[in-house]
């Protein structure tokens, strides 16, 4: 049995669904890319453990680039050759998955404004 390829999508549908769904990743050299800085080598893992999780469970891997403050994922669906709706999905996910904090109405508290606490460095 021979998996079905999938469909690429074309650099001008890519750039618009980035634009518009996914401002903080881009598209170069053929990979959509998104880097998450973090404040030390524990935010690191964080990210790289929450993303390997999300690859996981969608069975769709990225590419990442790990050093001690930051994390770069990168999303190519290697069996077609090009960015795929898998990408994007997956990019989404993981967008919202580390993007993540609570806000003022959540029972949850959030990560203290200690310095000796912080681990991801939001971008919002």
């Amino acid at each position: 049995m021979t998996a079905k390829r999938e469909e690429t999508l074309s650099e001008p549908g890519i750039l618009e669904r980035l634009q518009r769904d996914l401002p903080r990743w881009k598209l170069e050299d053929g990979w959509i890319k998104r880097t998450f800085k973090t404040n030390s080598w524990k935010g690191t893992l964080m990210v790289v453990n929450a993303v390997g999780h999300l690859a996981e469970a969608a069975w769709h891997h990225p590419d990442l680039t790990v050093s001690y403050a930051w994390v770069e994922v990168r999303l190519i669906t290697h069996t077609a050759k090009g960015i795929t709706e898998k990408d994007l999905a997956l990019a989404a996910k993981i967008e919202e998955v580390i993007s993540w904090q609570p806000d003022s109405t959540s029972a949850l508290e959030g990560t203290p404004s200690d310095p000796r606490f912080a681990y991801i460095k939001y971008d919002r």
